[in-house]
């Protein structure tokens, strides 16, 4: 059919020219309903209703219907899962209810109740003095002031969870934030009781327990839900604009210590020795006391016992001291006396053989000491002429 036809939208419509009506409209849905659920429309006899206004009941019926529809999707709406490693806090009018544990769950819905889903498992790392690098370092965060009061950089991470939901959700806000605000203050307070040289070497896990412990205690006491578990120091170093002073400062501590350590090797060294030896003289200085004192005994005795000999032959005795003392002194000489008034023209002097004589009795005689004098035989002279000049000689010495 054309739409230029002028009996287009007439055809099929009794009641003339209009838009169609809408009574008839729902009077044709409420029919289709309750041919749906087996009602009728019309008489015992089976006839059909002349038409009419709608029926009230079928109106009601059927808003009925789409209620109980409504509140059937509304309770669907209730139902949830939650996954592992996860934890459900149920609040009703905003206020907490319960948490709920992985598996399928249901909440009376919305508005009366909501469910928020919590990552309970996640390890969650939060970084200080520095994003994503420790080149990229953030130098607010990570100077910080020694005990000696010296400026040094400390790069750090935290590694959390979560302990309770309950407590992360509704104690505190912005709980992560919470967070990387106590562990620069824990570090800082932790710093601040070092000295610089224990946080840049030694003491660097010390520092970070320290600091974890003290981080939990404050997350204990703020009831956020959050339990801290490990604090990993990534850099530990002085500030770049004075590196090259303190690698001056450690080099130069460096060489005391070497210095130092070579003192104590040389100290080490040379007291030993000068105690060996001030020993080795004191117990020749005892020594040489008991040699002189026993020494001088002996003198004395020796006198006393030539005292008494002289007593009962002076001549004797006085001519036998005479000739040991000059054998002593002579003895170790190589002179020759030559009595040239013995009358004898011709004297054979074997000079060779007293020299060698001589040498060797000086090189056999110990020194001169103040003991007991020894009788060494003298020299062999040369050959007299006679015994009875030798015997006039003695007599003239007498």
């Amino acid at each position: 059919m054309s739409l230029n036809d002028p009996q287009w939208g007439k055809r099929g419509n009794s009641g003339g020219g209009g838009p169609p009506d809408l009574d008839e409209i729902w009077r044709n849905f409420n029919r289709r309903l309750n041919d749906m659920f087996g009602r009728k429309v019309g008489g015992d006899d089976g006839g059909s209703r002349p038409p009419g206004p709608p029926r009230r009941g079928l109106a009601i019926g059927g808003v009925g219907l789409l209620l109980a529809l409504a509140l059937l999707v509304w309770l669907a709406s209730g139902f949830y899962i939650v996954d592992e490693g996860r934890r459900g806090v149920v609040t009703r009018f905003g206020k907490f209810m319960e948490t709920t544990q992985p598996g399928p769950r249901w909440h009376v819905p919305f508005p009366v109740e909501a469910v928020e889903l919590v990552d309970f498992s996640q390890v969650k790392t939060i970084e200080i003095g520095y994003r994503n690098s420790t080149q990229n370092k953030n130098a607010k965060e990570a100077t910080m002031l020694t005990e000696d009061e010296n400026i040094i950089d400390i790069q750090f991470a935290v590694q959390y969870n979560l302990n309770s939901a309950e407590a992360y959700v509704f104690n505190n806000r912005k709980p992560d934030e919470i967070v990387k605000f106590v562990a620069e203050s824990a570090i800082r307070e932790v710093v601040g009781k070092a000295k610089m040289d224990f946080a840049l070497y030694e003491g660097r896990e010390q520092i970070a327990d320290q600091t974890r412990e003290l981080m939990q205690k404050s997350m204990d006491r703020y009831k956020t839900g959050v339990f801290v578990q490990k604090v990993t120091l990534q850099s530990v170093q002085p500030p770049d604009k004075v590196q090259a002073a303190f690698d001056d400062a450690v080099k130069a501590a460096q060489d005391r210590v070497r210095l130092v350590n070579e003192g104590q090797a040389y100290a080490n060294d040379v007291v030993p020795r000068a105690r060996g030896m001030a020993s080795r003289l004191m117990e020749e200085a005892n020594g040489y006391n008991t040699e002189v004192v026993q020494r001088s005994e002996g003198d004395a005795s020796r006198f006393r016992s030539i005292v008494g000999e002289y007593a009962k032959a002076p001549g004797v005795t006085r001519d036998r001291l005479y000739l040991d003392m000059m054998q002593s002194v002579l003895g170790a000489t190589s002179k020759v006396l030559i009595d040239q008034k013995a009358g004898n023209n011709l004297l054979y002097l074997p000079l060779d053989k007293l020299v060698q004589q001589s040498v060797a009795a000086v090189a056999a005689t110990p020194e001169v000491t103040t003991s007991t004098p020894r009788l060494v035989p003298a020299p062999e002279a040369a050959p007299a002429p006679d015994s009875r000049a030798r015997e006039g000689m003695r007599s003239r010495e007498r």
